[in-house]
């Protein structure tokens, strides 16, 4: 019995240490958000940019411009529902595709 309650204690210890690896940051990188659901950094960094998942402007302390950062709550909503919709192709949208 006592080598059953090791092996549990074990488990557990594994199991702590994998949940506290996979803690969930406030923001991710276009970079590390595109190792979490499979894609290129360029492809995120261009659905930053044409608003197909929802992400913002934040300095990042390396010069001027500002770097894109996507909320936690973003790749969520994109890992159970996907892309936003493309704004170009909206109706009612001025921008050619």
């Amino acid at each position: 019995m006592d080598g059953i309650e090791d092996r549990l204690d074990r488990i557990e210890a594994m199991i702590a240490v994998l949940v506290e690896r996979q803690a969930a940051k406030e923001f991710y990188t276009p970079e590390e958000f595109a190792r979490l659901v499979g894609r290129e950094a360029f492809t995120c960094r261009e659905y930053c940019r044409l608003g197909r998942i929802r992400a913002q402007k934040k300095a990042s302390g390396r010069g001027k411009h500002a770097g894109w950062v996507i909320p936690h709550a973003e790749l969520i909503r994109f890992q159970h529902e996907g892309l936003l919709p493309d704004r170009r192709r909206l109706p009612g949208s001025h921008q050619s595709a």
